[in-house]
């Protein structure tokens, strides 16, 4: 349980997250996905980083259950550790690729909406159920993904998409059966990997910097929201009536 990095081929580090049973992280799980992605991106050897998940599904957000149980305290390290990853995985010195099977959910959007490329298993659905359960956050990154109408929509609504339907918007590579999750997903970096590591590191440096948005700035102001919804109570009663039976619940 919890985040490990492995080397299964030259050139490339899969950095795989496990917090049973719904991979919704904790505090502690937010600030240890972003030091094993950063540190894989330092590597010199590496030219490639997956980023893959065991489990029910890939990432169903943050644990709600420890931040009713530890108050503002939880809150304001559940916002930092997303912002840390979240920017991890944007900043990585190398091309992220994203094997996204079961669930995308809240942070689980961040996360892929920074990766350089996703592959997705054929029952993976994307979404931002933020609303259902008193947040807000990762508007940002679910407009990497699809169009702004499209994003406003499946945010109000707190709808998800499959990857399927994000395939036709261009927005993931591959989309294979869930057994095929990893080899797809591995395939990809292989292709990446065979690159020039210098000069991949430079492509990465090169089109972070034209990107038309500051995600670290515009979830940051995202965040705020989040914040405000909490100390002025609306996530709290939003949170009273969220569905008891899921167990560790994500947003």
């Amino acid at each position: 349980m919890g985040v490990s990095t492995s080397s299964p081929e030259k050139g490339i580090s899969v950095v795989t997250v496990d917090f049973p049973p719904v991979n919704a992280l904790p505090v502690e799980g937010w600030f240890a996905l972003a030091d094993a992605v950063r540190a894989a991106g330092r590597d010199p050897q590496v030219r490639c980083v997956v980023l893959a998940a065991e489990g029910r599904g890939f990432n169903a957000g943050v644990d709600i259950k420890e931040i009713q149980a530890r108050g503002a305290g939880a809150l304001v390290g559940a916002n930092r550790g997303c912002f840390e990853a979240f920017a991890a995985v944007y900043e990585c010195e190398v091309p992220v690729v994203a094997a996204v099977r079961g669930f995308c959910l809240g942070g689980g959007v961040g996360l892929v909406g920074n990766a350089d490329a996703i592959v997705a298993g054929e029952d993976a659905v994307f979404g931002l159920p933020e609303l259902d359960r008193g947040a807000l956050g990762a508007a940002t990154h679910l407009a990497r993904l699809v169009p702004q109408r499209l994003m406003r929509t499946l945010y109000f609504t707190s709808r998800t998409v499959t990857a399927a339907e994000l395939q036709a918007h261009g927005a993931v590579w591959r989309v294979v059966p869930p057994g095929e999750l990893l080899a797809a997903a591995l395939e990809l970096a292989r292709e990446i990997a065979a690159k020039d590591g210098e000069l991949l590191r430079l492509a990465k440096a090169a089109l972070n910097g034209i990107d038309p948005i500051d995600v670290r700035r515009s979830y940051r102001f995202e965040q705020g929201f989040t914040f405000e919804a909490s100390v002025s109570g609306v996530a709290d009663r939003v949170r009273a009536g969220f569905g008891k039976d899921f167990g560790k619940e994500g947003t």
